[in-house]
């Protein structure tokens, strides 16, 4: 059987901060992020199968990624936990979308995030392939499983 990659769009709003970081993005600011999400399998041959023909419905790849991912981090501030021990309190009350994470909200970690996010609920038989993020028209990240054993 053939192999084949399927690829769905997303896109989403969110801003974040990047602690200790020298440059402007040390301040909070947002971004209109880009998400392809990659999945590959083998086409269903089971002709009784409502899904024919398909590695797998683009309808249930976008229920995923919604929830996994798009869902929880549209419209939010997204920073470093070791921000939180000053900021908690004075963000909240400011803020109601304020996500800390255990990790820099650079594109290359949260792709990586958001890769272990979506496999986590793929149905079995299907590989997650990649996941790219783009944070600016010119910039964006990759996360291949091929490089991820």
């Amino acid at each position: 059987m053939t192999i084949i990659r399927i690829t769905k769009e997303f896109s989403f709003e969110m801003a974040h901060a990047l602690m200790g970081y020298d440059g402007p993005c040390r301040n909070v600011h947002g971004h209109s992020y880009g998400l392809k999400v990659t999945v590959s399998g083998i086409p269903i041959a089971d002709k009784k199968h409502t899904k024919l023909g398909m590695v797998m419905d683009f309808g249930d790849l976008k229920k995923i990624v919604r929830e996994a991912v798009v869902d929880v981090f549209d419209h939010a501030l997204v920073l470093n936990s070791d921000m939180r021990a000053t900021m908690d309190e004075q963000l909240k009350r400011q803020f109601n979308n304020v996500i800390f994470l255990d990790y820099q909200p650079t594109s290359e970690l949260m792709v990586a995030d958001f890769a272990s996010r979506i496999k986590a609920r793929l149905p079995e038989g299907l590989l997650l392939h990649s996941v790219m993020l783009r944070e600016t028209g010119t910039s964006f990240a990759e996360w291949y499983a091929a490089d991820n054993p």
